[in-house]
């Protein structure tokens, strides 16, 4: 399993990687594997409000659905509108597939770097 050391990571299986004020969000290796084969994505709008530890949108697989959590609050200042044709990016490039890219970044949750991340796997895997 892919725990990239440059990221950030969520309790709720979400990556995050911030660059000039920018965050932007993603599923993680380990959340893909748990869904299996995505199907489908529900994407917020550009403009957007998100808010940190809230549901920003979700993902349908062969199994579930499960809502996707904002690490961040802000506005959407884009979302990957390839995945809406091609979702199964989520499960073959979980780290260059990302979700959203969020923008006025006002407040975090607690973030994990990629051991504390990688430890918190190994007590749910």
């Amino acid at each position: 399993m892919a725990i990239p050391n440059e990221l950030r990571y969520t309790k709720s299986h979400e990556w995050i990687k911030e660059e000039g004020g920018v965050a932007t969000v993603g599923i993680t290796d380990f959340a893909q594997n748990a869904l299996g084969d995505v199907v489908f994505i529900n994407l917020p709008e550009p403009g957007d409000e998100v808010v940190a530890g809230e549901s920003f949108g979700d993902v349908e697989s062969v199994k579930a659905v499960s809502d996707l959590l904002c690490p961040v609050s802000g506005i959407v200042k884009a979302v990957n509108e390839e995945l809406i044709d091609a979702p199964e990016m989520l499960n073959s490039d979980p780290y260059g597939a990302w979700i959203i890219k969020v923008e006025q970044i006002n407040d975090r949750e607690e973030l994990l770097d990629a051991d504390d991340y990688e430890a918190l796997c190994a007590e749910e895997g």
